[in-house]
């Protein structure tokens, strides 16, 4: 197969929802009833197939897994959703804030500002 085949374009798009709710509970050590929960707290949404089963991405799992490993630790699900929530709102705010603080500095540097 070629990188123009539809379905690798898929396989390879960490959005696509690939995996049945069994499979994603399997990948990450849980259970299905564990996929339930946190979609329920609104970590994730599973998109659904034509026939309302839930599908589940690779990005997705990834973050169920990071809920799964703080309840491992003893986390309620409700609070560790909320945990990964805002640590990944943390991370974007920081992202944002280097972004601007690069352009204030290229802006700086353009003005003359900081040349002795």
């Amino acid at each position: 197969m070629t990188s123009d085949n539809p379905l690798n374009d898929r396989l390879d798009d960490d959005d696509y929802p690939a995996y049945t709710m069994g499979r994603a509970a399997e990948m990450i050590g849980a259970t299905p009833a564990f996929l339930r929960a946190i979609g329920e707290a609104r970590l994730i949404t599973p998109l659904r197939s034509e026939g309302g089963h839930r599908r589940y991405s690779r990005y997705q799992l990834r973050i169920a897994a990071r809920a799964r490993e703080l309840v491992d630790k003893g986390t309620p699900i409700d609070a560790a959703c909320r945990i990964v929530i805002l640590e990944d709102q943390l991370e974007e705010a920081q992202r944002i804030n280097a972004e601007y603080r690069r352009v204030a500095g290229e802006r700086a540097g353009s003005r003359g500002f900081g040349a002795g």
